[in-house]
Parts: structure tokens; sequence; C-alpha cells
């Protein structure tokens, strides 16, 4: 009796698994994907009328494709970078914690079925991204990232994947964070755990998962940049894990803000770039015999985001948010008694550079001060600033760090900084920025650009120098004097102000110093607060930005290309290919 009763039982079972598995037939579904939304919520700049492109087009353009596809042949999936980069997740990160965060609310409606963590994510600390992280659960939405791994036993601390199922197909989603975060980002900001190489972390956690869910169709999304595949950069690992994956249909990459699909005969990569200006869309159709998958037809494309097409119902739903923010945004903090644009710090000293470094030196015990333009092309003009004009000056939410750095490596920092920045030049005709023309990713088009990266662009407050454009690296900075007139010793410990990103590692600069940021913490001399927060607080103690103040060398020093008659013609004329004509 109990025999029978045992093989009734897994007769049974066995029909319910047999119904449970997609029947015979083909089946089609569509991957959708956005990353590197940085807060961009809204469709508003909440001030003026200008209209952005937001997460509410975004819905609009997904809700397209489900109208053909059919709701549950869709697939929603985001792939970090999501709560640092506006002021609407700034808000909702640090001014309101008591409301609910709008992003796990707007990432329920939207219907969202997987969510990955980036980067910029985890540099909001552990407040914020855990207390995301626990609306995001009660809202039904994994927040994956598997190599984000615990140090006291060795698991992920986030989930690694998720199953979904459609029509009895089921379909992995495996998530992870960029590898590199320890490079960039304090350890007081991801205290308890480690990241991962994503190489062969990856393909071995898509075995496990194959192994004991049995999927029919598995997505990969990461936050790290596409790269060139040549496993040289541990940010940029998308096209080493394309070359290496097995048993991945869809690998979702991001980070790099730059739009890519690539397809081969059995794995599409896709990058739809930032800001959600785009839509990343993987089609897959699969034909399913006797319970088994038997053929797959992928492929991929960016679906352009409409700005003005938006779901007003999700508008009408999250207004209340939107004015809290807008009320916040628009709040008067001060007066700036100059135009300030951010592109002049790429040919000296100017207000914007200036008042950073008047931040950051008026930081105790700061002698010297580090300081890059994070704002490509930002422009604030003269007048009343309101609260939205400080994420025009100081986009990030950036720690300022005292550390301790002796003369020498202040010198081969600064000297290691100028050789991205600028060429050896002999003539006012040479290129003394080091630009470029090439195919913009982002727009399609050839343009001029910088061929490093410009918020590595780091000057010196602190110090009067000069830095001469004829002369090769290692000889262009000379350091005439400190603040006081002392001269800088080479072998003398200075206290110097840099960002938290900076002080890990960020960019790489104080590697090529000789400065082992594995081991900053043992340089550190004092913390503060985010530079946002100490420019807030600065205008509150002085109610304004006056150029002759933060401009006075006797509170910054003074720096300058030199000779004039070569590097300020030459300036001129690459300003002019990478902004145009004033």
């Amino acid at each position: 009796m109990k025999y029978r009763i045992s093989a009734l039982i897994l007769t049974l079972a066995a029909i319910m698994a047999a119904c449970s598995g997609p029947k015979d037939g083909n089946y089609s579904f569509s991957i959708l994907t956005t990353n590197d939304v940085h807060g961009t919520f809204f469709d508003s700049t909440y001030v003026g009328t200008t209209v952005k492109k937001s997460l509410i087009a975004v819905k609009r353009t997904v809700d397209s494709v489900r109208t053909v596809m059919g709701e549950e042949n869709v697939i929603l999936i985001d792939a970090g970078d999501i709560l640092q980069g506006d002021n609407a997740a700034y808000y909702f990160n640090y001014v309101d914690t008591v409301t609910p965060h709008v992003y796990p609310r707007m990432a329920k409606y939207m219907g969202y079925d997987a969510v990955v963590l980036g980067n910029h994510d985890i540099e909001t600390g552990h407040a914020v991204y855990d207390r995301v992280a626990r609306d995001m659960k009660a809202q039904g939405i994994p927040f994956l990232a598997g190599n984000a791994i615990r140090n006291d036993n060795g698991k992920p601390y986030f989930p690694v994947y998720t199953m979904i199922k459609r029509h009895g197909v089921r379909i992995a989603v495996l998530g992870y964070d960029n590898a590199n975060i320890a490079g960039w980002l304090s350890e007081r900001l991801w205290s308890g755990m480690k990241f991962e190489s994503l190489i062969p972390l990856v393909q071995e956690d898509v075995y496990k998962v194959v192994a004991k869910e049995k999927p029919h169709i598995v997505v990969v999304a990461v936050h790290s940049a596409t790269g060139e595949g040549d496993g040289s950069q541990l940010e940029s690992q998308g096209l080493d894990l394309m070359k290496t994956l097995r048993g991945v249909d869809f690998l979702v990459c991001s980070h790099d803000h730059k739009p890519r699909v690539i397809e081969s005969d059995t794995l599409c990569l896709i990058n739809s770039g930032s800001h959600c200006r785009y839509v990343g869309e993987g089609k897959i159709d699969i034909t399913v015999k006797k319970g088994k998958v038997v053929k797959k037809d992928e492929n991929a494309r960016l679906l352009l985001v409409d700005r003005y097409q938006i779901d007003t119902t999700m508008e009408r739903l999250f207004h209340d948010d939107y004015l809290a923010v807008r009320k916040f945004t628009t709040k008067e903090v001060g007066e700036l008694k100059t135009d300030m644009a951010t592109r002049d710090a790429f040919t000296g000293m100017c207000p914007y550079i200036n008042l950073v470094h008047t931040l950051s030196i008026s930081c105790s015990p700061a002698q010297v001060s580090f300081a890059a333009p994070l704002t490509y092309n930002g422009f604030v003009p003269a007048g009343t600033l309101i609260y939205r004009d400080l994420f025009t000056i100081y986009p990030f939410e950036n720690q300022l760090y005292v550390i301790k750095m002796t003369g020498k490596e202040i010198k081969d920092y600064l000297e290691a900084s100028y050789d991205r920045w600028i060429n050896t030049i002999t003539s006012p005709k040479d290129h003394v920025l080091k630009i470029a023309a090439k195919d913009d990713p982002r727009t399609g088009q050839k343009a001029w650009s910088f061929i490093e990266r410009s918020y590595n662009f780091d000057s010196a407050g602190g110090l009067f120098y000069t830095v001469d454009v004829t002369k090769q690296r290692g000889e262009r900075v000379v350091i005439e004097s400190m603040l006081g007139g002392q001269p800088l010793e080479p072998e003398k410990t200075y206290s110097v102000a840099v960002t938290s990103y900076r002080a890990s590692g960020g960019g790489g600069l104080m590697q090529e110093a000789g400065i082992d940021t594995s081991k900053i913490e043992e340089r550190i001399v004092e913390t503060y607060p985010e530079i946002r927060d100490i420019l807030y607080s600065y205008l509150m103690d002085n109610n304004s930005i006056d150029p002759e103040v933060i401009g006075d060398p006797s509170r910054i020093g003074r720096w300058s290309f030199v000779p004039e008659a070569l590097a300020v013609p030459a300036m001129a004329s690459d300003m002019e290919l990478l902004f145009g004509r004033k």
C-alpha cells in the first residue's frame, strides 16, 4: 500500500512538472533594458519649461513593445546606476528619508522584473542602498549584485539571480555590480563586503543556476562597461564576458554611457547608454519540442525614447513626489556674482575650479588641494542661486578627505595629471590639449573630444606654480612656493585635500604618484561630508560666491600654463574645436 501511494505521488509530481513547463510550440520574448538612469525619474528640470528624457517616457516606450508583444512576453531589466545624478534621487536618498523611496515605487509601477546595483548606487552608502533594497524587496523586485560578497560568511550581500516564468518558459536573470568598486569608493561606503571580478565568477554562477533551475533563457546583466575585450580593465569587462560566456542568451552592459549592440551567433550584448535616451531590446524566438528548447533565434536593437511621449498616468501618480523635489530644488541658497562656466577649467584658473579649491582648503588641516572639472560643459549664470545649481557645480556625492602626501608625491601627482591633460608643443598651431576627432558613440557623429577623461584633470590649490607646455612630463610643473612663500620640500609631509573618489584610487593619479590606495586609511588625517554639502554650508555662512574672494591668491595660490605666447592661442583653438566659437 505504501508503495502504491509513493508511486502515485511520484506520478502526480511528474505530471505537474510536465504541466508547469512550456507546451510544445514557438515562443517569442522581448528583453527590454535600461541602465545608468542616474536619477532621471521625472521629465522636468524643475525650473523653466525644458523637457528631458525620463523614466516616465521610458514607460511609454516599454508599453509600446508590450502592446505589440503581449505583456507576458516582455521582461524589463535595469543594469544599475539609478540612485545618483539628479535632484530627485538626492532628495529621496538624503532629504526625505521617511517617505518610501520614489524609485522602488516607480520600478513597481513600470513593471521591472529585475534591477542591478551600479557603482554610483553603492556610492550613496549603506543607509541609502540598504533602505532601497528593503523597499525593492517589498515591491517584489530583486536588487541584484552577485559579486558583492560578505566578509563574514562569504555569501553574496545581495541576491545573485531571479527566476521569471512566462507560459511555462523559465527565464534566469543574473545581476552583477562593477568589479572595480574598491578603485573608486571608500571602503566606508561598502563596509562588510568585497566586490569580485566578473571573470570567472559570472560563468561559475551561470553553471550553478542552469544546473539548479533548468532555465530555457539566460540573461546576464552587469554594471560593467563594454570595454575592449582585452582583459585589461576591471571596470570594463563586457566584451571579456561576451568572448567567454557559455549558456547565456543576452548580456546587458552599462557604466560607460555608450549605447551599443553587438550580435553573435549565440549571444547578444546590449548597452542602452544612459539617462533614458534609449531602451535596449533583445528579441528571442524559441521552439520547444517535448519540453526542450530545440531552436533559438536572437537579435538586438536600441529603441529611441521620445521625451515628449510619456505615461500620463504615471506622471499623475507621482506628481506629489515631483512637487516635493521641485520645492527642494528651487530653494534659494545664495548669490553668484559672476557667470560660472565649468569648461573654463580646461584652460587654467577660473571661478568654477577656484570655488572648489576654496572649499577644499577651508577644511582644516588642508594646506594643498586637488580638484578637477567634474561637469564637462555646465553653466551657471550670475544671479540668485537655487539648490539645483549646486548639482551643476558639483554633481557627485564625493566626500572630502585630508590625507598626508610628501612634496615629491604632490609634484609627481601634478605631473601625472597634466600629462593626461596637455601635449608638449612647439607652435601655437599645435594641439596643446590632448584631443582627437573621433566618432562619438553617444551621437554617432564625428566630433572633437578629450582622449583622456576630463574629470581626471586635477589642478592644485594652495601652491604657486606654472605648467610649461613646451616641456615633457616630469619637467612641466614648476612649483615656486606654498601660500606663505615657503618652498614645497620633496621629503616633507603635507596635508592635502582630495575627494574620496581620488583617495580610493579613482582615475589612477594616486597610483602614478607612488601611493598605494589600498592603504589610504594610514594617510587620512581628517574626513569631511560630501563636497556639495560643504558648498551649501559655505553659502549659508557667506550668502554669496564672489570671484574676488574665491580667486584670491592668498587663499588658493595661483597657477598658469606657460609660455603664454604659445599656450593661450593654442588653447583658444582647441577650445573652439571642442565647444565651438563663443
